[in-house]
């Protein structure tokens, strides 16, 4: 069949959850059988988020291809299982570069470069690259942003033109806002209209609307904004508050989207979505009564969203050993020897979180000594791998100034140091390693055991490695290098055999863990944390 286009595009407010809603409608067209991608266009005008700081931007999400993404691509893999790469997120940086690029080698033959057609060429070509190598029946595109921002208008004028191109391969959801104002009690429609009226005037009648919503909205409600806005009632359809982000696909299917979209492209829906697997996890959740605490240890930790991929990892491990999850942030920065011991010793386990820079690695430092010492269950991602080495350096091989050269760039001891190839770089954006390596695993560690095979690929982000002139000294102190890549011999995982669960990954496994295939390595640690409190409690 051909590819069929969706665009997903907002109103109203920013923050609604058009990630959430395209990540739905793909889950539920993936279950239906259909070959189904995601893509995100940010208007931003950065290259990528990649240089993009958490506070501004939430975590950077990494591709297999080693591209760095905007958050929603994680949201896309976790409820589709299908993995995105750097054609499943583009900015105007990445458009403005592209055109800039081709009219300096002068591929436009001397013509005047504008929005129209250059701009909005581009953009389409980048919608359409999915498609065009056949291997999709749907691609899902969500335009980031809100419905009259200046920077996303070349994004929905080339929605305009392929609306037109494409003609019946081709719809627009709008998600937009219904507010309930608590004093009169009532829930409004006039934002959405108005936001529909400015999708109108730039050419886009949108073909669904998904409403947003904190109260249930009624029928004769959803039949005004039906009228109003010029679209068929049944195509009007609540995303009301759920518990839980992974509800959303059944709140959605109750309301017949998938059915919808499949009939305004030209398919006849048959029979129901395959979900049994979704709804075992929805099972899952819903009966798991006991709790396991875990605390995330790191600076951003008033900004959520700056580990989201730990967050749902985390979660999607707890559900599947029938636990709640309890967690609880710490920020690194407040953390120190006088108040170690109240933070932590209530939890079951501990991540110490990645990130880079000086502030609030002390504190990481300090967790962590605590945290081996009193043989609590511990997971270091990245920089929580290399904060591991060095307080093991500082506290068990005796090397008081051990530092990373990041920290400090003349540390005596160069524990952690940056790598080989990174030595030569000067520009910041899209230059560490990036993408998924393989590692080779030592098959009697723990991390081999906990992933049940001894060769995993893994998504990485970082400049610095740990130092293999010091491996022997760790190994003869009890800190054992467990995971390697056979091609450069860096290091990729430590673990203390001695203890509990002790492990760091230079990777980030939770890139790689979805809904339905939930990483490994998470599903051991919080193993061990249950494992842990549970021995606490007797």
């Amino acid at each position: 069949m051909e590819t069929k286009y969706i665009f997903v595009t907002g109103g109203v407010v920013s923050s609604l959850g058009k990630g959430i809603i395209a990540a739905s409608m793909a889950c539920l067209l993936k279950a239906r059988g259909y070959r189904v991608t995601i893509q995100k266009f940010d208007p931003y005008i950065n290259i990528d988020p990649g240089t993009l700081n958490p506070y501004e931007h939430g975590e950077c999400y990494v591709t297999v291809d080693g591209h760095e993404a905007d958050l929603d691509l994680g949201h896309y893999e976790r409820f589709t299982n299908v993995q995105t790469t750097r054609a499943n997120n583009v900015t105007t940086g990445r458009i403005y570069q592209s055109v800039i690029d081709k009219e300096r080698r002068g591929d436009y033959l001397g013509k005047t470069v504008q929005i129209v057609p250059h701009i909005t060429d581009e953009i389409k070509r980048n919608i359409k690259k999915l498609g065009n190598t056949g291997n999709f029946d749907f691609v899902i595109t969500e335009i980031g942003g809100t419905v009259g921002d200046i920077e996303s208008l070349p994004f929905i004028e080339s929605v305009r033109q392929l609306r037109w191109e494409l003609g019946n391969n081709c719809l627009c959801v709008h998600l937009t806002y219904v507010p309930y104002i608590a004093a009169a009690k009532e829930l409004k429609t006039k934002p959405t209209q108005h936001s529909v009226k400015q999708l109108q005037e730039v050419g886009i009648q949108p073909d669904i609307l998904v409403l947003r919503t904190e109260k249930n909205i009624p029928p004769e409600m959803r039949r005004k904004i039906a009228q109003f806005c010029n679209v068929s009632p049944d195509a009007v359809i609540q995303s009301i508050d759920v518990p839980s982000i992974y509800k959303v696909p059944l709140t959605m299917h109750e309301q017949h989207l998938d059915e919808l979209v499949l009939r305004k492209t030209g398919i006849t829906p048959e029979g129901e979505p395959h979900m049994a697997p979704w709804l075992r996890f929805l099972d899952k959740m819903d009966r798991a009564e006991k709790k396991v605490t875990i605390g995330l240890v790191g600076k951003y930790v008033e900004l959520q969203d700056a580990y989201k991929s730990i967050n749902e990892s985390l979660f999607q491990a707890a559900t599947y050993d029938d636990r709640k999850l309890d967690l609880r942030y710490i920020h690194s920065e407040k953390l120190n020897e006088d108040n170690v011991d109240e933070t932590l010793r209530d939890l079951d386990g501990v991540i110490i979180a990645p990130g880079f820079g000086q502030r609030g690695i002390e504190g990481k430092f300090v967790a962590l000594k605590w945290c081996r010492e009193h043989d609590v269950p511990t997971f270091g991602i990245c920089l929580g791998m290399q904060c591991m080495v060095i307080e093991f350096a500082r506290n068990v091989l005796g090397l008081g100034e051990a530092n990373s050269t990041e920290m400090n760039p003349s540390t005596p001891d160069n524990v952690i140091d940056l790598m080989e190839e990174q030595k030569s770089v000067s520009n910041m954006g899209g230059t560490m390693r990036l993408g998924a390596y393989e590692c080779r695993l030592d098959p009697e560690s723990r991390a081999a055991k906990a992933y049940g095979k001894t060769t995993v690929n893994e998504r990485h982000r970082h400049r610095f490695e740990f130092n293999d002139d010091y491996r022997q000294r760790f190994e003869d102190a009890g800190m054992r290098c467990v995971g390697r890549n056979p091609e450069t011999g860096l290091v990729e995982v430590v673990e203390i055999p001695g203890k509990r669960w002790f492990i760091g990954t230079q990777y980030h496994p939770e890139y790689s863990s979805t809904v339905l295939n939930p990483n490994p390595i998470f599903i051991d640690f919080v193993k061990a944390a249950i494992a842990y409190g549970e021995e606490r409690g007797k």
